[in-house]
């Protein structure tokens, strides 16, 4: 039996979920496919300012704000040729004075659930095996519901691939770029107790540079954190440690993040992941577009992922809005979402890769950040840089969280 609907979304995370929302929101009929069953597990639970302006355009901000998920004023840093710890405050360089610190698993289902509420149709532990086409136009998803489900075909006028890090379209494409000097992996496991800053500043996320990578220390309002260590992956495999012995050797060897931990306790067992930074040679395609991971992925030094995923599925939503409503403006719309969406990616790329030299002045990072997003000088140094890591700097039109508007077809 095949089912046919405006738009079909691969993938419930945050892309998929926020674009499904919106075009739901904008009267079209969406299909939301997701392998797992919600809440699960992710990583990624540093948010920075650049995710508020879609929290707002999904009408969820005072639904994540009455959520409990701990305020994060701005990053601590221990950074750069100074070798002393530093902070900088969101508030300074940008209209939103904090982010949050969260849960995935929390936060994921509150964007999910919104989809639903919306009037998306959602279907979990669906795992889509491959698109369908009609000549080189993708038309449609074959999926299979659970592990022992029959193969279903579902067809629609438009396809979203926001599988993440799966990759769907890409791999099938063969059209990923690897950033070869960013192949890291990521080690981490979870505290509770310790050493805590005091304040507004206990929210913030610790980014501690070492010798063979850096540390991450992200703290939740239940009084536990993240800690995590990411260094080339080439170093771990020729080290012969296991992760446990690998993370520990990296931890104790580390200042302030070691200082945090003193007397905590681990509660939880290691994981890793292989953070490969990568873009897809292509964004879009006769019938389809990407976001989110599925589309690229960056290093996250800067906690990037979320908001690039929920800025680049608001951007999706409104071009398929679009193409939907002028189907013989197709390309031009696919154009204009892939230049601007690139052109912010390579943004934040360009800056990651700057910033992994250490040996650089602070005041460095801040002339860098300006040379790529404020050329003509019009804010300080410093407000530029904020405004970078921020997830605010850099972006083109398409990119800026805006409602959908358009006439009735």
């Amino acid at each position: 039996m095949t089912t046919e609907h405006d738009v079909i979304v691969i993938g419930g995370g945050p892309a998929g979920s926020t674009a499904a929302a919106l075009l739901a929101k904008a009267g079209r009929d969406v299909l939301v496919l997701e392998q797992e069953k919600f809440p699960r597990y992710h990583v990624g639970e540093s948010l920075v300012p650049g995710v508020v302006p879609v929290l707002e355009e999904l009408g969820l901000r005072e639904t994540v704000e009455a959520a409990g998920f701990i305020r994060k004023f701005g990053i601590t840093l221990l950074w750069g040729a100074e070798r002393e710890l530093w902070t900088v405050y969101f508030g300074d360089g940008g209209p939103w004075k904090y982010a949050y610190e969260v849960k995935r698993a929390e936060f994921d289902t509150v964007l999910l659930e919104n989809a639903r509420r919306s009037g998306a149709t959602v279907i979990e532990e669906a795992t889509v095996s491959e698109p369908l086409y009609d000549g080189d136009r993708c038309v449609g998803v074959r999926y299979t519901l659970g592990e022992q489900g029959e193969p279903q075909e579902v067809r629609a006028r438009y396809v979203l691939d926001a599988s993440g890090q799966a990759k769907m379209m890409a791999r099938r494409l063969d059209g990923l770029h690897w950033h070869e000097d960013l192949r890291n992996i990521a080690v981490w496991t979870y505290f509770q107790g310790g050493e805590f800053f005091e304040g507004d500043d206990r929210g913030n996320i610790l980014t501690e540079y070492h010798p063979d990578g850096w540390v991450w220390v992200i703290p939740f309002s239940d009084g536990t954190r993240s800690v995590g260590f990411v260094g080339p992956n080439n170093a771990f495999a020729k080290s012969g440690m296991s992760l446990p012995e690998y993370f520990h050797s990296k931890l104790e060897t580390s200042r302030e993040a070691k200082r945090q931990l003193a007397g905590a306790t681990r509660i939880a067992d290691y994981r890793a992941t292989k953070d490969w930074s990568y873009v897809s040679d292509r964004f879009s395609g006769p019938g389809f577009l990407m976001a989110g991971d599925a589309a690229a992925f960056v290093d996250p030094l800067f906690s990037t992922g979320v908001m690039l995923a929920m800025k680049s599925a608001s951007a999706a939503a409104r071009t398929i809005d679009a193409i939907l409503t002028e189907p013989d403006r197709e390309e031009a719309h696919q154009k204009v979402y892939e230049s601007d969406y690139r052109d912010f990616f390579e943004t934040v790329v360009s800056f990651v890769r700057y910033f992994y030299d250490a040996r650089r002045k602070r005041t460095e990072y801040w002339e860098r950040a300006q040379e790529l997003i404020d050329p003509v000088r019009e804010l300080e140094q410093r407000e530029d840089f904020i405004k970078l890591i921020s997830g605010l700097g850099g972006q083109r039109a398409v990119m800026e969280s805006t409602p959908i508007t358009r006439t009735e077809d």
